[in-house]
C-alpha cells in the first residue's frame, strides 16, 4: 500500500496523467550479467564524438531463437584506436536462463576504431545475421560465419566509408533495407559532420572548462547509400540515387513504406537541420520530400536537434507515423501519416507530448507495445548533451528514462513514474534497443550510459494481455524478411499493422521479429503478410502467445510452354 501511494504521489508531482498504467520494468543487470561500460575517452579538449557514443544491437547471432546483445564502444584519443580492452566493443551471448556471457574474443568482434552505431542484417542471405558498424574512423562489416565467429570483410565488401575532400565521413548510424526489392539488403549510412580530432572550435565558457560545441559550429555531410551487388560487395550509389546532394547532420535513420507503393522509404532525423524523408521511386531514385510531406521540422518552423527516431503506425489506422527525439527546450515531434501519400500532420501537442517532452533531452528511442494492449507506446533513453550546459541551465545532466503510454490512438500519457523505481534513476543515457530478450512475449529494453554501465530492463508488466511474435523467413525476398508488412485483425475488430526492420532509435538495432500486443484476444482472426517481393500470404485463426515462424511462399512454377500441335504429315 505504501509503495502504491508513493508512486501515485510521484506521478502527481511530475504532472503525469492520472491514467492507470500496467507498464512495469525492473533493472535486472546485476542478475543477468549484461553489464558493459561505455568509454568515450573524454578529454579536456571536448572532442565532439565524446558525447555521442550510443550503439547497441539485439542480434540472434547463433540462431538459437534467443536475442544476444552487442555494444559499440569508443576508442583512445587522439589515436582513435582501441588501444586496450577497455575500448572493445562487446558481444554478450544469451544463455537462455536470464543470464548473458561475454563472448567478444571468441566471436572476434572487438572492433577497431572509434565506434558509434550498429546495424544488424543478413546481407548475404545465408541465414546468419551480420553486423555493420558505423564509426568515426573506418566503418566495419562483420560477416557471420555461422559457427559463433565473425570475419571482418569490410575491405572486400567496399564498406570502409565514403570520403569527402579526401577524409572519411563520420558515420553515426546505419540501417539495412532492400531499396529495389531484388532480394538483397542494401545499406544506408547516416553521416554527421566534418570533424578532426583535437581541432574542435573553442565554445566556452573558459579555456579551463571548455564545453562541447553546438552542431552549428561544424559543417554538414551527405549520407551514403550502398547497393548490394549480390556477390559480397557493395557499390556507393549515393550520387545516382539522389542522396548525395542533400547535406545535413544525420542521426537516427529508419525505414517504412509511408505511401504503400511497395518500396521502403527513408527518414533521417537531422541535428539542427531539416529532417530528410527520401521517397523511394521504385528502386530507381530517391526524392527528398520532407518539406513537401510536412516532416522537415515541427510546426514552429524552427530546426531542432533531431536524435533517435521510429517509423511505426501509432494510431492503428494502417499508415506508418514518425516520432523522433530532441533536446530540452524543444519537443519530441510526432507526425501522423495522413495516408495515400498525402503527407503528415504534426500532433505533438495534441498527442500530449508537447509540454511533457519540452524539458527532456533524449537520444535513442522506440515505439513498441510495452503492455500488450494493442497500441504502441513510446520509450526514450534520456541524458543531457553535456554536463556544462546542464549546469548553466541549473538542471541535472542525468535524467530518467521516459515512457509514454498510448491511451488508444493519438493521445499519450507520461507514465515513467508509475513504471517502477528503476526507470526513474537518472543516468547520462544514450543508447536504447528493444526486443523480447526472454521470449515471454513482453518487450524488454537495453540502454547504454555514456561513460557508465549499460542497463538491462526486464518487462515485468502483469496484466494478462496476449501477444504474438512473427519470425519471418524470406525466400524470394531477403532472408530476414526486412520490409515485409504484416496486418493482423483480432475477433474484437482491432486491426494493427507493423513491418520487419532492425533500424530503430539512434545508432541502434532492435528485435528483427515483428511483435504485436493483442489485449484480451487469444486468437488472431487473420494475418496478412505482404513480402518485399510482392508475394501476399494470408493465415487464419492463429493462436496467441507464441513465436510463429512464417516462411515466404515459393514462387509459383511457370507453366510449361505450349507445344505446337503436330501436323498430320508429322503424325504419319
Amino acid at each position: 500500500m505504501w509503495r502504491v501511494s508513493l508512486l501515485a504521489a510521484a506521478a502527481a508531482l511530475l504532472g503525469v496523467a492520472s491514467a492507470v498504467s500496467d507498464i512495469r520494468f525492473e533493472n535486472v543487470t546485476a542478475r543477468s550479467g549484461l553489464s558493459f561500460y561505455c568509454d568515450s575517452s573524454p578529454t579536456p579538449n571536448r572532442n565532439q564524438p565524446e558525447t555521442m557514443v550510443s550503439g547497441v544491437a539485439l542480434i540472434d547471432y547463433d540462431r538459437d531463437g534467443w536475442l544476444d546483445v552487442y555494444f559499440v564502444n569508443g576508442a583512445a584519443i587522439p589515436s582513435l584506436k582501441k588501444e586496450s580492452p577497455r575500448f572493445w566493443n562487446r558481444l554478450f551471448h544469451n544463455n537462455r536462463d536470464g543470464t548473458f556471457t561475454d563472448v567478444t574474443e571468441k566471436a572476434g568482434v572487438a572492433g577497431e576504431g572509434y565506434g558509434m552505431g550498429a546495424a544488424v542484417g543478413d546481407y548475404d542471405n545465408d541465414g546468419w545475421p551480420d553486423l555493420f558498424l558505423a564509426n568515426v574512423t573506418d566503418n566495419q562489416l562483420y560477416r557471420n560465419n555461422g559457427d559463433g565467429t565473425f570475419t571482418d570483410v569490410t575491405k572486400k565488401a567496399g564498406l570502409s566509408g565514403a570520403k569527402l575532400n579526401g577524409r572519411k565521413m563520420w558515420g553515426v548510424a546505419a540501417g539495412w533495407f532492400d531499396m529495389d526489392n531484388d532480394g538483397d539488403l542494401d545499406l544506408f549510412v547516416s553521416n554527421y559532420c566534418v570533424w578532426e580530432v583535437n581541432k574542435d572550435p573553442f565554445c566556452g565558457p573558459n579555456p579551463q572548462t571548455r564545453a562541447y560545441c553546438h552542431p552549428d559550429s561544424y559543417q554538414p555531410l551527405p549520407n551514403t547509400l550502398y547497393r548490394n551487388n549480390g556477390d559480397g560487395t557493395f557499390t556507393d550509389v549515393s550520387r545516382q540515387m539522389g542522396i548525395l546532394p542533400h547535406l545535413g547532420k544525420g542521426m537516427g535513420v529508419v525505414f517504412a513504406d509511408f505511401d504503400h507503393d511497395g518500396f521502403l522509404d527513408v527518414f533521417v532525423a537531422n541535428d539542427n537541420a531539416p529532417n530528410f524523408l527520401f521517397h523511394n521511386r521504385k528502386g530507381r531514385l530517391f526524392e527528398e520530400v520532407a518539406m513537401k510531406m510536412g516532416v522537415a521540422f515541427p510546426e514552429s518552423g524552427m530546426f531542432i536537434s533531431g536524435m533517435g527516431a521510429d517509423f511505426r503506425d501509432l494510431d492503428n489506422d494502417g499508415w506508418e507515423d514518425i516520432w523522433h527525439t530532441a533536446i530540452e527546450g524543444e519537443t519530441f515531434p510526432l507526425y501522423r501519416n495522413l495516408g495515400d501519400g498525402r503527407g503528415f500532420e504534426e500532433l505533438t501537442h495534441r498527442a500530449g507530448l508537447g509540454h511533457a517532452t519540452r524539458n527532456m533531452s533524449a537520444w535513442s528511442c522506440g515505439a513498441a507495445d510495452l503492455d500488450n494492449d494493442g497500441w504502441r507506446d513510446l520509450v526514450t533513453a534520456r541524458g543531457n548533451v553535456q554536463h556544462s550546459l546542464a549546469m548553466l541551465l541549473m538542471r541535472p545532466a542525468e535524467e530518467p528514462l521516459a515512457i509514454f503510454r498510448n491511451l488508444g490512438g493519438n493521445r499519450f500519457a507520461d507514465v515513467t513514474a508509475l513504471a517502477g523505481p528503476d526507470v526513474m534513476k537518472p543516468h547520462l543515457r544514450r543508447g536504447l534497443a528493444y526486443g523480447d530478450l526472454d521470449n515471454d512475449g513482453r518487450i524488454d529494453l537495453v540502454a547504454t550510459t555514456l561513460n557508465g554501465h549499460s542497463e538491462h530492463f526486464r518487462n515485468t508488466t502483469a496484466n494478462g494481455n496476449h501477444w504474438i511474435l512473427f519470425q519471418l523467413e524470406g525466400t524470394r525476398s531477403n532472408r530476414m524478411g526486412i520490409g515485409a508488412r504484416i496486418r493482423i485483425t483480432t475477433p474484437d475488430g482491432l486491426s494493427q499493422v507493423s513491418h520487419a526492420t532492425t533500424s530503430t532509435g539512434y545508432s541502434a538495432s532492435s528485435d528483427h521479429r515483428v511483435h504485436f500486443g493483442l489485449g484480451k484476444a487469444d486468437l488472431i482472426r487473420t494475418v496478412e503478410i505482404t513480402w518485399p517481393s510482392g508475394a501476399r500470404q494470408t493465415l487464419e485463426n492463429v493462436k496467441a502467445d507464441q513465436i510463429l515462424t512464417v516462411r515466404e511462399p515459393a514462387a509459383a512454377p511457370r507453366p510449361a510452354p505450349a507445344r505446337p500441335a503436330a501436323s498430320k504429315s508429322a503424325a504419319r
